[in-house]
C-alpha cells in the first residue's frame, strides 16, 4: 500500500480543490454573466471567495495533521513510559527494595508536587524525575546495593556518586533531559551538607526538594534490607524535625498538612 505524506496530501487536496473551483467558477461565470463590467466585480468577489474557502480548507486539513501527530506523539510517549516502568520494576527486583516502592513514590511525589503549583512539563519531569531517581544505582555492584549492614567509608564514597550517574544518563535522552533534576539533586540537604554538590536552601531545585520529603517518608515507612519499617508516628516525628535542616520546610508543612490523601494516593493509587 503507497502511503502518502501529510505535507503531500495538504498539498495535493489544496491543489486540486483549487483547480476544480477555478475551472468550475469560471464558466459559471462566463455562463451566467455577460456586461464586462459587471463580471470584474463578480471576478474579485470569487476571488475572495476562493481565499476564503480555500483557507478555512487549509486550516481543517494542517489541523487535523497537527491532532494526528500529536496522538502518534503521545502514543510514543506512552510507550516509552512502559518501558521506563518496566526497567525501574527490575531495578527494585534487582536492589530489594519493597514492593512497590517506585510506584509510590511516584504517586505521591506528583500528589505533593501538583499542591505546591507545578502543572504541565514541570509536573511531566517530577514524574519520570521520581520515576528514574535512582537510575544511577544501576552503576553500581550488589555488594554495596543490598549490603544489609552498614557501608564503610570507601563504600559510601562510591554509593554516593551514583546522582551524578543518573543525571549523566538522563542528558543523553531529550525527553528526559528537564528529569534529571530529582536523580542529580535529591541527596541535597536544605542546610547545604547534603551531596553530590552541597547545594542550599532554594538552590536545590524545587523538584528535587518535593521527591526529598516522600522519598525519607517512604524510607522509614517500609522495611529495607538493612533496617525495618518504623511506626508512623515516628516517621512523621523525623519529618518534623528535618524540617529546616535536611528537607524544605515550607514542603514539609504541606506535606504534613495534606498528609491523608497523599498516603492514600501513595498506598492506593
Amino acid at each position: 500500500m503507497i502511503r502518502i505524506s501529510p505535507q503531500w496530501r495538504t498539498a495535493g487536496t489544496y491543489v486540486l480543490v483549487s483547480a476544480a473551483w477555478i475551472w468550475f467558477s469560471g464558466h459559471l461565470l462566463g455562463y451566467l454573466v455577460h456586461d464586462p463590467r459587471r463580471i470584474i466585480l463578480y471576478q474579485i468577489a470569487k476571488g475572495w471567495l476562493f481565499v476564503l474557502g480555500t483557507g478555512l480548507l487549509l486550516y481543517w486539513m494542517i489541523g487535523r495533521t497537527v491532532r494526528r501527530l500529536s496522538e502518534a506523539n503521545r502514543q510514543l510517549l506512552v510507550s516509552h513510559e512502559q518501558a521506563l516502568h518496566v526497567l525501574v520494576e527490575a531495578m527494585d527486583i534487582r536492589h530489594k527494595e519493597t514492593s512497590d516502592h517506585s510506584e509510590r513514590v511516584v504517586r505521591m511525589a506528583m500528589g505533593l508536587a501538583r499542591l505546591a503549583g507545578l502543572e504541565g512539563n514541570a509536573l511531566r519531569d517530577v514524574k519520570f524525575g521520581a520515576l528514574l531517581h535512582d537510575i544511577g544505582k544501576l552503576a553500581l555492584p550488589d555488594a554495596i546495593l543490598i549490603k544489609p549492614g552498614k557501608l564503610d567509608d570507601e563504600e559510601t564514597q562510591l554509593m554516593r556518586t551514583h546522582p551524578r550517574m543518573g543525571y549523566d544518563m538522563l542528558q543523553r535522552i531529550d525527553f528526559l533531559r528537564g528529569a534529571s533534576a530529582i536523580p542529580y539533586s535529591h541527596h541535597e540537604r536544605w542546610d547545604g551538607t547534603g551531596y553530590p554538590q552541597g547545594l542550599q536552601g532554594e538552590q536545590i531545585p524545587l523538584a528535587a526538594r518535593i521527591f526529598s520529603v516522600v522519598d525519607v517518608w517512604d524510607a522509614l515507612s517500609h522495611a529495607r534490607v538493612y533496617k525495618p519499617a518504623w511506626p508512623e508516628v515516628e516517621v512523621l516525628d523525623y519529618l518534623r524535625h528535618a524540617s529546616g535542616n535536611h528537607l524544605d520546610p515550607h514542603l514539609v508543612r504541606l506535606f504534613l498538612d495534606h498528609y491523608a490523601e497523599l498516603k492514600a494516593l501513595a498506598l492506593n493509587g
